[in-house]
């Protein structure tokens, strides 16, 4: 374990600033200076340092003198003044699924901590939310290279500085106590093989460590707008983790596994209180969430958490941000090239082609990702087959379609294996290794009829998967109610199957639509909840294969020729 990380400390001049926004009172202790960045919104930075032996080690934008300095803030409301002496929650931060999103005083609490906003763009919605998309959009035409963002560095949340925060402290008995605390919460990471997640669980740290501040933490405002809804792996009810596809299993344990070992080894943290660690399920859970979902990773592998810079959008096929860090650790963003008015600004989260990562890390499906792995998975996969291109983001399907050709060496390969034909897979191995694109056609062509029907079988084979996994998650699609409150990721992971289902058809019928094996292009039967505000009854249709519908049944139409139905649902195909 590198306990070698060490930062400068550096202290600014003290003092106060009263703002006033809406109707709170914000009182800030600030730098005495003011950060303009060209390009945009002016803004006032408001970044408090106070001496503490557990402070935040962190550089200034203009450090002074070198003593122990660290982030403080506080904001006093009217309401706080708590008259009855009623009990105070202990976690002051609501962390209620159906908690609102206080997203407009996030945008002031940020604007008075220095963040700096071009004036072509904005959050959409601007109000108040629950689980709706809060995303940057371009309110005007944005030229390319239009500035963006502006966050200082103090504001910015980083594994690195984690560590160095909750790793060491300027008394030595204390340090060591603490060390020797945070090496056995690290131990127990290690010992779950789980080191790769270490920088999470730091992140995690920092983010348990405000929300128990409550409205004394600097980030409050930031945190208090942060979804408290997901729909990712870690949020997954039991049965719908029944309805995942293999690959999407095999990422959501992983997932899930990550989480049950950093909420294990809270537990060994010394400076968390007993309102943290109590409840884990609830509060660490959220931190999880919110360190895995919301950070970047820069090119010295720190986690760093932008506020402000997180509510981008992901991006697959292009992104209109582009982003960097300045030498003092500052954030800027700019557009990428021109941009209408009205798009959304995104950046890239993770690999766009790969649609089942995206819902079990992020719990958003992205239609538009281009290519989708071709779910082959085989029980062994050697160093060779490995070097032909097995992996989750080259063994493609797209949607187009094609397939990569990274499907058809591994799938040769894998079949002149089963055959006992050394001979000409080492051939194949060797034309690979040459670039001998004439030989490599050559033992395709020759060993074609095998190598297709093994493709086609596992289309085949995946599909008729992938229609169980939809009709046993529609076992209970027609209850809402039900569906809302107990399974509500439900609906998206029957929607992440149809469209991997979709794009294996496109394979299909690219290839094999001639084929006499089964014809997955006739047209197919599906029942159909109908919907409206009085109502619902069942409709049994036939769907053909351009998407278009004969039902019987249903709730019909009304007296002028209107359906009746406001909404449809396909609880079950067959």
């Amino acid at each position: 374990i590198d306990w070698s990380i060490h930062y400068h400390q550096h202290a600014v001049n003290k003092m106060m600033l009263p703002l006033s926004i809406s109707c709170m009172l914000l009182c800030i202790c600030i730098c005495s200076t003011t950060h303009q960045v060209s390009g945009f919104i002016n803004s006032q930075s408001s970044i408090t340092t106070s001496s503490s032996s557990s402070s935040y080690h962190h550089r200034h934008l203009y450090p002074s003198s070198s003593t122990s300095t660290s982030l403080s803030y506080a904001i006093v409301y009217p309401e706080d003044d708590n008259p009855s002496n009623e009990p105070i929650d202990p976690i002051p931060l609501d962390l209620a699924e159906d908690a609102t999103r206080e997203v407009t005083k996030m945008m002031l609490w940020a604007e008075a901590m220095g963040v700096q906003r071009g004036t072509g763009c904005t959050l959409s919605p601007e109000t108040n939310d629950i689980h709706k998309d809060v995303h940057v959009i371009a309110k005007e035409d944005l030229p390319n290279g239009s500035p963006v963002l502006y966050v200082p560095e103090e504001l910015i949340l980083s594994s690195n500085k984690a560590m160095v925060e909750f790793r060491y402290s300027e008394d030595m008995m204390e340090e060591f106590l603490l060390a020797e605390n945070m090496q056995l919460a690290e131990g127990m990471i290690y010992n779950l093989q789980k080191e790769s997640e270490i920088r999470y669980f730091y992140l995690m740290l920092k983010i348990l460590k405000e929300v128990e501040k409550g409205k004394d933490s600097v980030w409050f405002h930031w945190l208090d707008s942060l979804p408290r809804f997901y729909s990712n792996a870690v949020s997954m009810s039991p049965f719908c983790l029944l309805c995942l596809p293999p690959l999407m299993k095999k990422l959501a344990q992983e997932e899930r596994e990550n989480v049950n070992c950093l909420v294990s080894s809270i537990n060994m943290v010394p400076f968390l209180s007993d309102a943290i660690k109590d409840h884990p399920r609830e509060i660490v859970q959220w931190a999880y969430q919110v360190a895995y979902t919301r950070s970047i990773i820069t090119e010295d592998g720190d986690l760093r958490i932008i506020p402000v810079g997180d509510y981008f959008n992901h991006g697959s096929e292009y992104t209109e941000i582009d982003y960097s860090f300045d030498e003092e650790g500052n954030y800027y963003s700019y557009t990428s090239y021109d941009v209408p008015a009205g798009s959304s600004l995104r950046v890239c989260y993770a690999d766009p082609k790969n649609p089942s990562f995206l819902l079990t890390r992020y719990g958003f499906l992205d239609k538009a990702c281009p290519a989708s792995f071709c779910k082959i998975m085989p029980d062994d996969v050697n160093e060779e087959m490995v070097e032909l291109g097995y992996s989750y983001d080259r063994m493609l399907f797209f949607a187009t379609g094609e397939v990569a050709d990274e499907v058809w060496d591994v799938i040769l390969y894998s079949n002149l294996g089963l055959l006992g034909d050394v001979e000409d897979q080492q051939a194949l191995m060797n034309a690979h290794r040459q670039g001998d694109s004439d030989t490599k056609a050559m033992l395709h062509e020759k060993h074609y009829e095998a190598t297709s029907t093994t493709l086609m079988e596992h289309i085949d084979m995946f599909i008729e998967e992938l229609d169980k996994l939809i009709e046993k998650a529609n076992t209970v699609g027609s209850e809402r109610t039900y569906v809302a409150n107990e399974h509500p990721r439900l609906p998206l992971i029957i929607e992440h199957n149809r469209f991997v289902r979709d794009t294996f058809l496109n394979v299909r019928n690219r290839y094999f639509a001639d084929s006499d094996s089964k014809n997955w292009i006739e047209a197919t039967r599906v029942t159909i909840m109908e919907c409206n505000e009085e109502e619902c009854a069942q409709a049994e249709c036939l769907q053909d294969m351009e998407g278009n519908y004969e039902c019987e049944g249903g709730l019909g139409v009304d007296e002028n020729g209107t359906e009746r139905a406001t909404s449809k649902e396909i609880i079950a195909s067959y």
